[in-house]
């Protein structure tokens, strides 16, 4: 509240001001990415880095299938033809194997992807270094989804890092909020200035309003900002909170047959954004549509993990490779309530509702 009031009594609040330059500068300090932009939102930062990247109609972008429908849209809206890999039971994020099969097969046919996107998935790191290697020998730029990822860690360093550009999300129900909004970063300050250009209309220097390219309304609001800078702070915090809540479900729940939560692998440290599990019908004794709606009967709000991208209606005629672990994730994924606020008593009547519904 005294954020708010600050940047409300300055007069600040179009998308300019001393609380974005903040928040930017709190977000490279928590990333470690040296070039910020504040967007209004995650999705914003991704078209943002397909225009800087000059996707142009017909350019392939390859991404996971199992991931929201964001992490392609603008690519798509921009005319570029998506490609749907699989991923990995390992980690639920894309598959560095199968990756480098594919663009070796793409470069026989004389046909690479203008950009890979790595995702990260309910706070799980992509293998960015992996990803990296595949791309790197055939010259594809990576971008990285990390709107699910802020406060993830690959091999000591923050998710996202190493990409060409990373794209974060602070919508309502991340892991730090700003209300909305997002950011585009990069170890490169020309990428992001021409970002920064097209955020703001693409307005040239002139006197008076010039375009010799057309923009977009993508800048964050300084009311905005000054929320997310008051969050931030307290990533670390949330981040051992929601891990804790995560480790309390796998705790709780571990001699519950036909139960298996998200796996995090050696080389990367997740932050539990969600808590997901998977529900294996047949030890269960119930799919995981009615785990759902048995907790939905009980008061709690569950949701599917990702319907797979090459599923959805407005992908039907788009390539892809694999989709075996995708489309199992689905089918058994569900995620559990795991607000930081959460309280104890709730997690307990969560925890309750699972066990009564199973009957294995």
């Amino acid at each position: 509240m005294a954020a708010l009031r600050e940047v409300l009594d300055s007069g600040w609040v179009a998308p300019a001001g001393p609380a974005i330059t903040a928040f930017e500068a709190a977000i490279a300090d928590a990333t470690g990415f040296p070039h910020v932009l504040a967007t209004a939102s995650g999705t914003a930062a991704l078209h943002l880095a397909f225009r800087v990247l000059d996707i142009a109609p017909g350019d392939e972008v390859w991404a996971p299938g199992f991931t929201f429908v964001a992490t392609v849209a603008p690519a798509v809206q921009m005319g570029a033809m998506p490609r749907f890999l699989d991923v990995t039971p390992e980690s639920w994020t894309l598959d560095p194997d199968l990756l480098r099969r594919e663009l070796a097969a793409a470069a026989r046919r004389g046909r690479l992807p203008r950009a890979v996107v790595a995702v990260d998935i309910y706070g799980q790191a992509a293998d960015l270094d992996a990803i990296l290697a595949a791309c790197g020998r055939w010259g594809v730029p990576v971008v990285s989804d990390s709107a699910e990822g802020l406060g993830a860690a690959i091999r000591g360093r923050h998710a996202g890092r190493g990409a060409l550009l990373a794209a974060f999300s602070f919508n309502g129900n991340k892991i730090v909020t700003a209300g909305g909004g997002g950011a585009l970063a990069s170890d490169d300050p020309v990428l992001v200035a021409r970002a920064r250009h097209l955020a703001g209309h693409a307005k040239d220097p002139a006197p008076h309003y010039q375009h010799s390219v057309t923009g977009h309304a993508y800048g964050m609001s300084s009311v905005l900002a000054a929320v997310g800078l008051a969050q931030i702070v307290a990533l670390e915090d949330r981040v051992a909170a929601r891990r804790a809540i995560f480790a309390r479900y796998a705790a709780a729940l571990a001699d519950v047959p036909g139960l298996a939560f998200m796996p995090e692998p050696g080389w990367g440290r997740a932050t539990r954004w969600l808590s997901a599990v998977l529900v294996d019908p047949a030890l269960f004794g119930a799919d995981r549509e009615a785990l759902r709606q048995a907790l939905d009967a009980a008061g709690t709000e569950t949701r599917p993990v990702w319907k797979p991208l090459p599923a959805q209606p407005a992908f039907r005629d788009a390539p892809s490779a694999g989709g075996a672990v995708a489309a199992g994730l689905f089918a058994q994924g569900l995620c559990l309530p795991s607000g930081t606020g959460m309280a104890r008593e709730d997690q307990d009547r969560v925890i309750a509702a699972i066990r009564a519904a199973c009957r294995g």
